[in-house]
């Protein structure tokens, strides 16, 4: 063990998983830099290959790509039910499978480390870490590094840390390591690029500004005591950043002293996960990191601690959208170093709970709530070496908005119940034995995820549970929980009511950063005492049930006297067919690589009529919202016991996905079928489902990027459902229409399934039984069920169809630029792929740098390869506060004219590395069951069943000259060519004048305006429907 120029060094410090086959070494350096080296033996399984050598420079020194930090850039954009049928990876099977490597670097400083007088800097620094460092000195060179060799990055600032983390091709980790390593060693933060990255974090502020989440934080923030480490503006905008110019501050001065301040080995945590020999990973760090400056002493100043707010207060905030609210929160001390014990979790699954006696199960049965959520929060604020803050969000009925004190009187009622029946052991104990097994059989992430997770743990746990630190329950402490709840008191208690029903009429103020309104109230000392000590306690609440859904067998059902090559060539055979017969068709397949007592049984059963009629398809998701709620306590504990439940509607399809450890699975499939075959809804809980539909879908599209999304699948889609025209219908439908509905929806069935993990076949075949005895009905024809069409757009298509932003509040613009290609063709399907997917790994990276980074047009800026239903296109996309839809699509059309000459002079060796980089990607092995699983059901789903896709893509890819993709450029993306057919949808925030619209389109080259869809498509051709 090579241990020269290490302080500290070890191989075994660190508790892994028995099943863990990584090996791990801790070292501290003398600078004070800790890492965690972690060897992974399925990234080389032939021995480290030549391929894997020292850093060269030259392949990428006359780059000038730059793809910056771009922080999750969409992230935060929920699903709204678009169904794009947009496909990730298809599976892998019948060639190598590789992994990437990855690395990690956890700074231990924050936004609680901002100065006042440039609120928002801890996050501006680590925007400017990517702009190019002393020996890098291109602002592209990192990102542009990874794009060409199959990797990406991505970076976040927390409270009290910031982390960096990236993948890429195991053979270039070292030239990657080398890049990364200068961001804390000598980053230039050049004036320049400072202008610029201003507004990178200003727009990264504005997709945040009508987010209900965080504006509620901030809220909590400004409201913090002043002086507190709380009451501060952490995501910093180009207000907070010029302001502090404006005042004089040297903002270039202020970033480097916050930088020489903050950035030294003493507050570094680095993982980096290799292939190599931990020798060898050890070498590179002592070689490239020893450079980072020796620990200085200072450390981030915590500011005061408790208390952060005014007891006896109550803030009611406007909320963007329809949403009622009611957010509770307790300031407990730091648990931190109790972390074996873990009594602030032990609350929180009592006071979350949602089975039978629990809150949730008791204010549903008053149609006050609909869901709820309680504990300590993962992020940094709810989870400070200041204080931890419980936290608990009762989502509220219009009814349950009405009675706030009451159900916050409810609340302590069942606090009191906690005290009145001091801890259980035996809870604690279910806890302990579902997070042991939870620890035991832990399936792997991302590698990138992983390292970056690690390297928080390295702040917060000692080496040797740096893994297992999250799982521990190791300490029964029944005084600790006691402790812990005696500060969940009325006097220690902040509430917060987010509600689209605000009463403006008195004392209404505006929180200055995000400009929402609220009003803040004192609470009568009366109704504090009250809750202090409730009379009595409601005999509907009580503690829950012994957990029936906690596995007992944890048996592997693979062949245990396989070999590793034996288990590999397993995995690679796709799934098999064990059942095709008029009612179901059944895929199998047992999982021999992971091996973990896990299974993942996912089923699609296509209802008869479900998607024939606006009606049919309301009445379809009101009976599927019902059964979802009345299946929830059984579906929760299960979910305890980490076997999920997944319920859904995919046009006339329920799909029904059940997953986890397999040993009770086949019990909780069978509640669930009976439940849905004996299943009748009530008047009572069909008022409050229907109540949150009607929520939902006036919600629906309030995010511009969904709105596109949702305006060209309004288009392409045959059979699509108008959001609107829905919420109208809706309030016309009864109880009866449903009850009446049912027994027709379920009078004709097809069901398909894929059972894949640690399930034999005949245990296959006993869960295709289980169907067969709930649902004995006859099979739905072949023509009864739904295939969705997809519009044929003609020959040079220029469409265009522009709508303002649903929320009139919201500044964002996107312009949606979507290309449509062809269908998919079997024969030719790997090349069309091969040829789309090898455009993106080109084009990706240099059109963030254009738009993004050097213009400056917006946060997102991207582009991708869609697959809707099975028809092939490609899409841009930008969002933007400042630049009007007509402005964007004028800087993506002049980027995608300039393709042609940045294709032509794209040397030789750099189109190898995309070509390279993008097989590793289709060949990139399986983090886990649930990704193999995925990608398994997504070509069954779309009726496709080529298991072996990428593989083939991957021997497509080999063989493309430049010129096949200059090619495809040429015919589909230069508008001289028939076709390129393209549909430019344009969602205009409020700052803008959607009038401009009509006379552009009347200057530029011949457009058709989509004014409506509907009249559009019935006179417009359609691809016939796949799936």
């Amino acid at each position: 063990m090579a241990v020269g120029g290490c302080t500290f060094s070890s191989d075994d410090i660190v508790v892994k998983s028995p099943n863990d086959r990584r090996l791990y070494r801790y070292i501290q350096l003398p600078n004070g830099l800790c890492a965690l080296l972690v060897h992974d033996p399925d990234i080389y399984k032939d021995g480290t290959p030549d391929s894997a050598k020292p850093e060269g420079t030259s392949e990428d020194d006359d780059d000038e790509e730059d793809d910056e930090d771009d922080e999750e850039e969409s992230g935060d954009e929920d699903d709204e039910g678009e169904d794009d049928d947009e496909e990730g990876e298809s599976a892998k099977s019948n060639a190598p499978q590789t992994k990437k490597a990855a690395a990690a670097m956890c700074v231990g400083m924050g936004s609680f480390s901002d100065p006042l007088e440039a609120q928002g800097l801890a996050h501006f620094l680590e925007h400017m870490l990517f702009m190019g460092s002393a020996e890098f000195p291109d602002e592209n060179e990192y990102d542009s590094y990874l794009s060409k060799h199959g990797g990406s990055s991505n970076a976040y600032t927390e409270v009290e840390h910031t982390c960096y983390h990236f993948e890429v091709k195991p053979e270039f980790l070292e030239g990657a390591l080398r890049r990364f390593s200068q961001f804390f060693i000598s980053p230039l933060v050049k004036t320049e690029a400072m202008d610029r990255e201003v507004l990178a974090v200003d727009s990264e502020f504005n997709q945040a500004l009508q987010s209900d989440a965080c504006r509620l934080q901030q809220l909590q923030c400004h409201t913090a005591a002043p002086g507190h480490a709380f009451n501060q503006f952490f995501w910093g905008n180009k207000k907070s950043l010029s302001d502090a110019v404006e005042k004089g501050v040297n903002l270039r001065d202020q970033i480097l002293k916050f930088y020489n301040d903050f950035y030294h080995g003493g507050s570094m945590k680095l993982v980096i996960i290799g292939g190599e020999t931990l020798d060898v990973l050890e070498s590179w760090v002592l070689e490239l990191f020893t450079k980072v400056k020796t620990s200085n002493g200072s450390k981030s100043e915590v500011k005061p601690g408790l208390p952060i707010w005014n007891p006896g207060k109550i803030y009611r905030l406007e909320a963007v959208k329809d949403v009622h609210v009611l957010d509770l929160s307790w300031t407990l001390p730091c648990l931190r170093k109790d972390y074996t014990k873990k009594a602030e979790d032990y609350l929180a699954h009592l006071i979350g709970h949602e089975g039978r006696g629990s809150l949730l199960f008791f204010l549903k049965a008053k149609g006050w709530a609909s869901s709820i959520s309680a504990g300590v929060g993962d992020d940094g604020m709810h989870r400070s070496s200041i204080a931890y803050v419980f936290g608990m969000s009762i989502y509220l009925t219009d009814s349950g908005l009405e009675k706030i004190y009451e159900i916050i009187g409810f609340v302590y009622q069942y606090l009191k119940l906690l005290r009145q029946n001091s801890p259980q052991e035996w809870i604690y104990k279910e806890l302990q034995d579902i997070a042991n097994m939870d620890f035991t059989f832990a399936e792997e992430q991302p590698q990138d995820e992983y390292a970056a997770e690690l390297s928080e743990n390295l702040l917060i746990y000692p080496p040797e549970h740096i893994i297992y630190g999250d799982y521990a329950y190791k300490v029964w402490d029944a005084e600790l929980i006691k402790h812990v709840l005696s500060f969940f008191t009325p006097d220690n208690m902040r509430i917060d009511i987010l509600s689209k029903s605000f009463n403006k009429s008195q004392g209404v103020q505006s929180e200055p950063w995000f400009g929402s309104e609220y009003t803040e109230e004192t609470l009568p000392s009366s109704l504090l005492e009250s809750w202090k000590n409730p009379p009595q306690i409601d005999p509907s609440l009580h503690l829950p049930a012994k957990n029936e859904f906690i596995p007992k067998d944890f048996s592997i059902r693979a062949n245990t006297g396989m070999t590793d090559s034996d288990s590999d060539s397993g995995n690679g055979s796709p799934p098999e067919c064990i059942i095709d017969e008029p009612l179901m068709k059944f895929w199998y397949k047992l999982d021999t690589s992971f091996r973990f007592p896990r299974a993942n049984t996912y089923f699609r059963v296509t209802l008869n009529g479900a998607y024939h009629s606006l009606k049919n398809v309301l009445l379809t998701e009101l009976f599927l919202n019902l059964l979802k709620d009345n299946l929830n306590d059984i579906v929760y504990q299960a979910s305890v016991a980490k076997l999920e439940t997944s319920i859904s509607l995919v046009s006339d399809k329920l799909e029904l996905k059940v997953y986890g450890f397999n040993d009770k699975l086949p019990v909780l499939l069978s509640k669930v079928l009976e439940t849905t075959k004996t299943f009748s809804p009530t008047d009572d809980r069909f008022v409050v489902i229907k109540e949150d539909m009607e929520r939902t879908l006036r919600n629906a599209n309030m995010k511009p990027l969904n709105h596109s999304s949702y305006l060209r699948l309004q288009i392409l889609c045959q059979s699509f459902w108008d959001v609107d025209q829905k919420l109208e219908l809706l309030n016309t439908l009864s109880i009866s229409d449903l009850k009446h509905f049912i027994p027709e929806l379920f009078s004709k069935l097809y069901i398909e399934g894929l059972c894949h993990g640690n399930l034999l076949e005949q245990e296959a075949k006993n869960i295709s039984n289980i169907f067969k005895k709930y649902f004995s009905v006859p099979p739905l024809p072949m023509e009864m069920r739904h295939k969705e069409s997809i519009l044929q757009f003609p020959p040079n298509a220029d469409l265009v169809r522009d709508v303002t932003v649903k929320n009139k509040l919201d500044t964002n613009s996107v312009i949606e630029l979507y290309y449509q290609i062809e269908p998919e063709v079997a024969s030719n399907l790997p090349k069309s792929k091969a040829l789309i997917d090898l455009l993106d790994e080109i084009v990706e990276e240099p059109l963030f740098n254009q738009l993004r980074t050097k213009e400056q047009l917006g946060y997102v800026v991207d582009c991708s390869p869609r697959v809707t239903y099975r028809i092939l296109g490609f899409c841009f996309r930008v969002q933007s506060s400042e630049y009007t839809p007509i402005f964007l699509q004028s800087r993506i059309d002049t980027f995608i004219n300039q393709l042609q000459q940045l294709l032509s002079e794209l040397d030789d060796e750099s189109f190898e590395n995309f070509k390279s980089g993008l097989i590793a990607k289709l060949l990139e092995k399986d983090p886990s069951l649930t990704y193999e699983t995925n990608r398994y059901w997504g070509q069954i789903t779309d009726q496709r069943y080529m298991f072996d896709l990428s593989a083939k893509e991957a021997e497509v890819v080999k063989v493309l000259e430049k010129r096949d993709v200059k090619e495809w450029y040429n015919t589909y993306l230069r508008k001289s060519s028939p076709k390129c057919r393209r549909l430019a949808v344009r969602v205009w925030g409020c700052n803008t004048n959607i009038n401009e619209a009509s006379s552009s389109n009347q200057v530029s080259t011949p457009v058709h305006v989509v004014n409506d869809p509907g009249v559009f498509k019935s006179s417009s051709m359609f691809y016939p429907g796949f799936c």
